[in-house]
This record gives C-alpha cells, sequence and structure tokens, in this order.
C-alpha cells in the first residue's frame, strides 16, 4: 500500500493538520456517567467527507446523542439529501414537512424546524427533505447564498451547546455553506485503503473555504471508522493515518459492529438501541473526547 504521505502530498494552501491542539484521548473505561463538561460557547461541527459510506451519518447521530444523553444541548442539521439522520432520529422528513430546504432556499428561522428527537431529552435535528436535492441549482442565484446556513444559525446558537452539520458526500454549494457556518470540521475516515483517496482534495477546499469565506475554520478531529481489528489492513490504515495527521485523531477508533447497522432501522442510534454494544461504547469513548477537546483553533494551522 501506498504511503499515506504520498496520498496526502502537501500542495499549495494545503492544511498542516500536525499544527493542531494536542489533546490526549481518554480510555473506555475512564469515560464518566453523568453530566460531561459543557463548552463556553455553542461549538458548530461539519461532519464532511466527499467521500460516500464511510460513516458520516452514523457518527454524527451516535456523538450528538451521546453527547446529549451526558447534558449537552445540541443541533444535528441534516445537510443530505437523502434524509438519513433525518430518518435515524425518526424525525418527519417526508416531502413537505418543515425542513433545512425551507431554512437555505426561503429564509425560514431554524428554529421552527427544528424538531425534538423522542427518547433523548435536549437533542433536536432539523431534517432534511427530498426538496434538498434542489437546493443547489436555487441557490445559484440567491444573495450570500454560501452563508446562508450561518446566519441561520446563528440566530439559535444561544439555545445549543454543540451544533453539527451532517453534510452531504460531495463537495457542493450545500458543504461549502456547512463550512462557512462551522468552526470545526470532523472527517469521518474508513480504515480502508481506498476511502484515503481524495482527502487531499477535501483539505484543499476547507482550506479555501476559510481563505476566502471562513477564516476560524480547522480540521479539529478526525475519526477513524469501520475497524476492523481482524485485518492488517484496518490496522495500517489506522496507523498511517495517526502518523499523518497526529494529535487530531480522536483515539478510540469505531469498530464495524452489527449493532451499529441494526439501530437505524428501529429509528434509533446505538447508543438507544444497544448501549452495552462494542459499537456504544466506541461512540461513547469519542463524544467523551470530543468533549475535552479545546474548540478554539489554536495551533492549527493559520
Amino acid at each position: 500500500m501506498a504511503p499515506l504521505d504520498e496520498l496526502l502530498a502537501p500542495e499549495d494552501g494545503d492544511i498542516d493538520l500536525a499544527q493542531a491542539p494536542v489533546q490526549s484521548g481518554a480510555s473506555a473505561e475512564r469515560v464518566p456517567g453523568g453530566p460531561w463538561p459543557l463548552p463556553p460557547n455553542v461549538r458548530v461541527i461539519g461532519v464532511a467527507n466527499q467521500k460516500g459510506g464511510v460513516g458520516k451519518t452514523t457518527s454524527t447521530v451516535n456523538l450528538a446523542v451521546a453527547l446529549a444523553q451526558h447534558g449537552a444541548r445540541v443541533l444535528v442539521v441534516d445537510l443530505d439529501p437523502q434524509g438519513n439522520t433525518s430518518t435515524a432520529f425518526s424525525v418527519e422528513h417526508r416531502e413537505g414537512t418543515p425542513s433545512i430546504y425551507d431554512v437555505l432556499v426561503h429564509g425560514r428561522p431554524l428554529s421552527e424546524v427544528a424538531a425534538p428527537v423522542d427518547g433523548v431529552p435536549g437533542l433536536y435535528c432539523a431534517p432534511a427533505t427530498i426538496d434538498l436535492a434542489g437546493a443547489e441549482i436555487e441557490l445559484v442565484s440567491r444573495v450570500a447564498r454560501e452563508t446562508r446556513l450561518a446566519k441561520a444559525i446563528a440566530v439559535v446558537a444561544a439555545d445549543y451547546d454543540y451544533v453539527f452539520v451532517d453534510c452531504p458526500p460531495s463537495l457542493g454549494l450545500l458543504t461549502v455553506n456547512a463550512l462557512v457556518a462551522a468552526r470545526e470540521v470532523l472527517i469521518p475516515i474508513q480504515c480502508e485503503f481506498y476511502a484515503l483517496e481524495g482527502l487531499s482534495q477535501l483539505l484543499r477546499n476547507i482550506e479555501l473555504v476559510r481563505a476566502h469565506l471562513n477564516p476560524d475554520l480547522h480540521v479539529s478531529t478526525i475519526l477513524l471508522t469501520m475497524f476492523d481489528a481482524r485485518t492488517r489492513l484496518a490496522e495500517q490504515v489506522a496507523e498511517e493515518v495517526r502518523n499523518h495527521f497526529g494529535p487530531v485523531v480522536l483515539t478510540e477508533p469505531i469498530p464495524r459492529s452489527v449493532r451499529i447497522s441494526e439501530a437505524p432501522g428501529y429509528g434509533q442510534s446505538v447508543m438507544t438501541y444497544d448501549p452495552a454494544s462494542r459499537g456504544a461504547r466506541a461512540y461513547a469513548q469519542a463524544a467523551y473526547e470530543l468533549a475535552g477537546r479545546p474548540a478554539t483553533g489554536e495551533g492549527a494551522s493559520s
């Protein structure tokens, strides 16, 4: 397998993640119950990877639930027209339902479309409907098309501790809206070779957004997903990702798990479907480590 440094060879404008803030992870055995520390200000986190099937939605859902279960007020914005995040939360997202499409295209307040998630106090979801599939075309002619989500989130920011934006598997106008709205980017990386391809383009696009639209944007977190400890490839990919990206990689990889795959079919996260499973424990530890990381971009590339 080619070294990750070759796949992600630095080019002009690339982000130097090696300079990101150092934060050691807590072991799974030390994840406490009860309330976790809350950030002093809202943390807006875009969950992005242009490759599909790497665990963006699954990670968004389970990290959000884990944080809400431990005292945080969390809003999840479903920005993927497929609406899988909305499905996982059992939030209504049939055509015609008030959704994030109305926020982006028609300027509807985000507070009017955010729906509470049953069974998880403090967690809300702004759903995506099929209408969102045409939003990029409709936004082309709109004024300030790249900042519409950022403005909508700013109005409700004081009501939440975390806002997660689940991006579509592309680098179009919806993802640009997410990157302009966010201060942090969380990148899930599947522990397979092909998942690494295209990552350098994502990082360059993040840098372009930071240079021209959002100077506070930085990659704060990388989460290894679909980790199969039985294979040498997964171990090798995980090692190379950690060597290349350093401390921004969360300590706990998310294992391949039947329970994680089953949970959305019941309209639940794995945190509520089977909280004792390996997958739930891994996401709880990842969420706890995320909660303990600094929210600022100090030490990140500039």
